[in-house]
């Protein structure tokens, strides 16, 4: 769905991006203030019980939310239009981490990478004492705002979709993985090691010794780094490059008419709630309709029918009407023409259903392994950085680290990637001590997923004297 469609009342501007959910469209809310919209994978919620666990994931955070503000993505509502469900935020879903990371590169410093990590170690802990779970950190889900701030998107959503259950032990290791990854891509020295025993302070301590880790090593960091500035400065530089967009599938035509799923605070005792003068037009004339319920609903009503089947029914009801009910004739024609609609979207979506290809599955197509360039001197440590480029498709790396010195290898280590991503940053930290000489070699082993089967792996050297 391209420029200039409206979802909501919001007008999508045309960049987008792939997450493991579907596709975020940058967009313009009715007063014309940036915003977000997901546009879901249709195979993500096409069962009735995915989607009764989307609509209490997004539940859940809007009550924390309400306890007052939280670093996570604004979530202004959870519809469905043209067929589909969305997922509409207050702010923009771009760009996010994974994308500062592939346009700056080492464009950014370690103050940046600092920055995005104790705001997101900051968030989970809000998250996590709240007694839920974030299930998919990484660079695609977090976002950087304009003022360089860090915000978590699509908290609760895959885990929701998929029904694992997700610990906070995960999110602990997943906020791990992000440190060494961001220490390998924007730190050195002293600042990356900071960053590597943040993260294995996590993985002991957890996240709150983790934060506090950095705080305490800012003198590692460069001055100032709290301010944001560079983030700040890298968002603008990202926002008036060109609008990078990605194919996106043709979406069903319609009113664009739009249903909530969410209950919404304030409604009248029987559960129906005001319409917003900004998201509605009168009828016949294109605009989208917002069509809310609120707590007190029945369970039969049209709303609830539509989201339990999966239906992209539109649903219609009188506005400002004060009387008894409309004459019959006039009902058995609305009748006649809502059932015409139903069938007509119904086909729709099958039509679309059989087009749409089966997600391909992550795959690894080279590894490249980069190793210090320098002598390492008396106990220091060589940072190597393991480049595994992939296919873009979301999945599981499945990976190990062998070095020269080790009688054994290191553990098999799971790395998560999302859709989107096609080069992956794995980081080694080899400490060096006491007086030698000698050259190690640190080999990156990926075991799957790859073409063949058999596994993929590349090795450098360095040399170490004290």
């Amino acid at each position: 769905m391209g420029d200039g469609a409206t979802i909501a009342g919001h007008v999508l501007t045309g960049r987008t991006r792939i997450s493991e959910l579907g596709t975020w469209h940058d967009a313009a809310s009715p007063q014309e203030v940036p915003s977000g919209v997901l546009r879901f994978d249709p195979r993500a919620v096409a069962t009735p019980e995915a989607r009764e666990r989307l609509v209490a994931a997004v539940s859940a955070e809007n009550r924390l939310r309400q306890g007052g503000p939280t670093p996570l993505l604004p979530v202004a509502d959870l519809v469905t239009a043209r067929g589909e469900v969305w997922l509409i935020t207050s702010r923009r879903a771009m760009p996010s981490l994974a994308d500062l990371l592939a346009e700056q590169g080492g464009g950014l410093d370690a103050g940046s990478a600092a920055t995005i990590l104790v705001e997101t170690a900051q968030a989970l802990l809000a998250v996590h004492a709240a007694g839920l779970t974030h299930g998919a950190l990484h660079p695609g889900t977090v976002i950087v705002a304009d003022d360089g701030s860090a915000l978590l998107a699509e908290r609760g959503l895959l885990e929701a979709l998929r029904g694992e259950p997700v610990s906070a032990e995960r999110d602990v290791a997943a906020w791990s993985a992000l440190a060494r990854g961001l220490a390998a891509s924007w730190a050195h020295g002293d600042a990356a090691t900071l960053m590597e025993r943040a993260a294995s302070t996590a993985s002991t301590h957890g996240l709150g010794p983790a934060r506090d880790t950095l705080l305490a090593g800012r003198d590692a960091l460069p001055p100032g780094f709290t301010t944001r500035e560079r983030l700040a400065d890298a968002v603008r530089r990202w926002s008036s490059g060109p609008a990078a967009t990605v194919p996106v599938p043709p979406a069903p035509t319609g009113a664009g008419e739009a249903v909530t799923l969410l209950d919404v605070p304030g409604g009248t005792a029987s559960g129906a709630v005001a319409y917003d003068a900004a998201r509605t037009s009168a009828p016949g004339q294109g605009g989208d309709v917002m069509m809310r319920f609120g707590p007190g609903v029945p369970p039969e009503t049209t709303a609830a029918q539509i989201w339990r089947s999966g239906q992209g029914a539109t649903a219609h009801t009188t506005v400002g009407q004060t009387g008894g009910p409309a004459p019959k004739a006039r009902g058995r024609r609305k009748t006649a023409w809502a059932g015409t609609v139903l069938l007509a979207m119904l086909i729709a979506l099958v039509i679309l259903w059989l087009r749409q290809s089966p997600a391909a599955d992550i795959a690894v197509s080279k590894v490249d392994v980069k190793a210090p360039k320098k002598v390492v001197r008396c106990d220091g440590t060589a940072e190597f950085v393991g480049v595994v480029t992939t296919n873009g498709e979301a999945g599981t790396i499945s990976y190990m680290w062998i070095q020269s010195d080790a009688k054994k290898p290191l553990k098999p280590v799971q790395q998560r990637v999302a859709s989107g991503t096609t080069s992956v940053n794995l980081p080694l930290h080899w400490k060096v001590t006491g007086p030698s000489s000698f050259r190690g070699t640190a080999t990156l082993r990926v075991m799957s997923p790859t073409p063949s089967g058999k596994p993929l792996q590349d090795k450098a050297s360095f040399n170490y004297k004290c």
